[in-house]
């Protein structure tokens, strides 16, 4: 039996565990999701408030796996008409699910004064609307910035990361952290060929001044001049210096930072939660080879139809949850960006900014996100072909320019329709 085969069947497994029958009378709300640790406990918490004052009917958060396969597990889980009532997505994904007739639009709810859609940031809106439809309500606001461990630094002699950065100091400083007797690696990347492995790659794609397609949105871009020397990059730095640490996708990397075995990580607010309060560290904007880019990825909850009391329930727990002062709690104990613009002028954030002061960084650096991923349906198989791509290059089993090329011949190929 083929490999995709077994993982749709286990995929049709999970939604018959995870999934909510059809026909019952709408009084729980299925919520899945893909949160771990701080963000996990966060989010059960909010959940256990919200039902604690909502006799009648509750939400039932579930774990449903990595975000990273959330698409592919909602879709099986559609197919087998055994789906949750709310799942979250990566706003990348919003045209992918915009075709489903399964789909709950949230206009009637950004239509409710009560709501405040135009509250939330710009980027978010823009992200999940689709075809003029809104098609999710945004969960999530972030960026990828520099996070580096100030001791490390010292130890070296190395001066601290500046915003005048390029990928020549960059990479210099990496191969000064890394010490092989230690274990310890001056960066880390996430390797295991999903979108956590593309969208590091994408930023720095954007840095050299490239694009990810043609401006027709017809052919591949990412094999231009400047995705190879990003790719190039990624090969000098992995396999020449060995001065990068590749995570499989088992989040270990942010237990090496802690334990002072990693120096530096391009990751988001999400992560700054789970840094030992022993670890002083410090976040700056990505290095620069053309621009500073950086790169967002607005996400969603996304509401399914399995009957109007469900929708209703579902549109009623998703307004209370991101309403600016139930958020702003969110944010406080997970350390994600305020998603709302009328979060930062609660009490609540300076209280924010204290327990996070790096966050500031975050919020500032999405100045620096002036591009985004294409919001068309085959994003995700364009991803898939890069991915896979970035890794052979991180592993050294191809050259940046062979890789880049095979994947963009993919890319072609599913924008051609095939």
């Amino acid at each position: 039996m083929k490999k995709a085969t077994l993982l749709t069947l286990a995929i049709a497994a999970l939604a018959a565990g995870c999934g909510g029958s059809s026909s019952d009378s709408g009084k729980d709300v299925v919520l899945w999701h893909g949160n771990a640790d701080t963000e996990r406990t966060a989010l059960n918490a909010a959940v256990a408030k919200f039902n604690a004052g909502k006799p009648g009917f509750k939400v039932d958060a579930r774990y449903a796996g990595s975000s990273d396969n959330a698409l592919q597990k909602v879709l099986t889980a559609i197919s087998a008409n055994n789906f949750p009532d709310v799942i979250y997505l990566y706003g990348s994904w919003a045209p992918n699910i915009a075709k489903s007739p399964k789909l709950a639009t949230i206009d009637q709810l950004a239509k409710d004064p009560s709501f405040d859609w135009e509250d939330f940031y710009p980027a978010e809106r823009k992200a999940v609307t689709v075809g003029g439809k809104i098609v999710g309500v945004p969960a999530l606001q972030d960026d990828l910035a520099l996070v580096y461990n100030k001791q490390l630094f010292a130890d070296a002699g190395i001066p601290e990361p500046t915003a005048d950065w390029t990928w020549t100091d960059f990479r210099n400083a990496a191969r000064q952290l890394t010490d092989s007797g230690a274990k310890r690696y001056g960066w880390a990347y996430v390797a295991d060929g999903t979108e956590d492995t593309v969208w590091r790659f994408v930023a720095q794609l954007w840095q050299a001044g490239g694009d990810l397609l043609t401006p027709d949105g017809k052919h591949a871009a990412f094999n231009s001049e400047a995705g190879v020397k990003a790719g190039e990059l990624l090969h000098q730095m992995a396999v020449e210096d060995h001065s990068v640490y590749l995570d499989q996708g088992d989040q270990k990397y942010i237990q090496l930072f802690n334990s002072g075995h990693i120096g530096m990580m391009w990751t988001g607010p999400w992560d700054l939660s789970l840094i030992n309060k022993d670890v002083k560290y410090g976040v700056q904007i990505l290095p620069a080879d053309v621009t500073h880019a950086s790169i967002s990825g607005p996400d969603m909850w996304t509401v399914l139809d399995r009957g109007p009391n469900h929708v209703k329930n579902a549109f009623e727990f998703l307004k209370w949850f991101t309403s600016p002062k139930v958020h702003m709690q969110y944010a406080l104990a997970t350390g994600v960006l305020p998603i709302r613009q009328s979060e930062t002028k609660l009490p609540e954030y300076k209280q924010y900014q204290k327990r996070y002061p790096a966050a500031q960084v975050f919020v500032d650096n999405l100045n620096n996100v002036t591009k985004s991923r294409p919001p068309i349906p085959e994003y995700p198989e364009i991803s898939k072909a890069i991915g896979q791509a970035v890794q052979a290059i991180l592993l050294g089993k191809q050259d940046a320019k062979a890789a880049l090329d095979a994947a963009a011949q993919q890319a072609d190929s599913v924008l051609a329709g095939g």
